[in-house]
């Protein structure tokens, strides 16, 4: 019988600097082990014939979890959110837009804005709704106000954002009502509520865009972390672009001046940030590049690049130029919202953008969690 302990390693035959050093105070340079750093033993010294120093005696490990679960949870989150993100965006920017009209006397403009903004606001709701599961849980979360919760911060910015894109669009309706509606008072209301409203909207309007990038950001998945420095900043320019691009679709091009400068400027600013934010994301940016995410994320480059050069080129010129890069740069806005979510989400299930990024934060001696 083997009197050997259980779990002691077998060192296998031993070597003949190992069995001189048995019974030893040094047990000499051939029987020394040291851990690698794939987690196995190596053996150092004692170079004999075709060795090379240190060799490695177990694979490097493998990211894993208990039981084959993530480290992390995914957010409980379908398709709708993404669409949120998206109509969203361009609600805020149609309201930006439709503001500089009214102050510039571009009505052509000015209407399409407004109702972008209501038809972007509405749709988006009923996206978010549909993810709530019931409607009045969207309710519930008016109970209470806290600052350091972005989910309740953004609730309460679109309480008071819908009415006031609902009165500015309203207002373009006054024209349209009966004569005796038109001039009462309810025609008072629209008429002199519509600038005020529109006016206010508009100030509302780029945290309307942006919040949505904090709310993704301020979860434990690791690409929507890593990139909360710049996710904001790229929400806003996509959500720029994409309004701007809805203006050049509906309005003439001798008014849409102010459409193509938000488009392009929008345009430029989604692309350099999110190049940069893409560099400073480390592991956690891979998932921009794999599967579907990746699919939607060289897409929403490709069209926001190609409604760039259009509308620089014919944008100003041809309508059909116009719609076709007002398409471009909406469809590209849209590539881009569920692309950031779809590599979220997959980062979120595999360990490996968990443990890696807290792995070199140790190393560096910085906390666990990124600030």
């Amino acid at each position: 019988m083997n009197d050997r302990p259980a779990g002691a390693l077998d060192e296998g035959p031993a070597t003949p600097g190992a069995a001189e050093a048995v019974g030893t105070s040094d047990p000499g340079p051939a029987a020394t082990a040291v851990v690698g750093s794939g987690g196995g033993r190596r053996r150092k010294g004692g170079r004999g014939r075709g060795e090379r120093g240190e060799q490695p005696m177990v694979p490097p490990a493998e990211f894993t979890s208990y039981y084959g679960r993530p480290v992390v949870k995914a957010a409980p989150w379908e398709h709708d959110i993404p669409a949120y993100l998206f109509l969203g965006g361009v609600a805020a920017g149609s309201s930006l837009l439709s503001a500089g009209a009214d102050l510039t006397g571009r009505p052509a403009l000015r209407r399409t804005g407004r109702f972008g903004a209501l038809v972007g606001l509405a749709l988006s709701m009923i996206a978010l709704v549909r993810d709530l599961g019931r409607p009045e849980r969207f309710h519930h979360m008016l109970r209470v106000a806290k600052p350091t919760s972005p989910m309740s911060v953004g609730t309460w910015m679109l309480t008071l954002y819908g009415p006031l894109a609902a009165l500015a669009a309203a207002g373009e309706l006054r024209p349209f009502l009966p004569p005796r509606l038109r001039d009462g008072r309810l025609g008072r209301v629209l008429g002199g509520g519509a600038r005020p409203a529109g006016l206010t909207a508009a100030v509302v309007a780029p945290a309307i865009a942006s919040y949505t990038a904090v709310l993704l950001s301020n979860t434990a998945a690791p690409t929507w972390h890593a990139a909360h420095r710049h996710l904001p900043f790229v929400f806003v320019g996509s959500a720029s672009a994409a309004s701007g691009g809805l203006g050049m679709m509906a309005t003439p091009v001798s008014e849409a001046g102010p459409a193509r400068r938000l488009a392009l400027g929008g345009a430029v600013l989604e692309l350099a940030v999110e190049h940069r934010m893409e560099a400073a994301m480390g592991i956690t940016a891979e998932p921009l590049h794999a599967g579907h995410a990746g699919m939607l994320m060289r897409a929403s480059k490709a069209l926001t690049a190609a409604g760039v050069v259009g509308t620089a080129l014919v944008g100003s010129r041809s309508r059909a130029g116009a719609l076709a890069s007002g398409a471009a740069l909406l469809a590209g806005s849209a590539c881009l919202r569920f692309g950031v979510f779809e590599a979220g989400q997959a980062s979120a299930r595999d360990p490996k953008y968990t443990v890696v990024p807290q792995r070199e934060r140790l190393e560096r001696g910085g906390p666990t969690r990124s600030a």
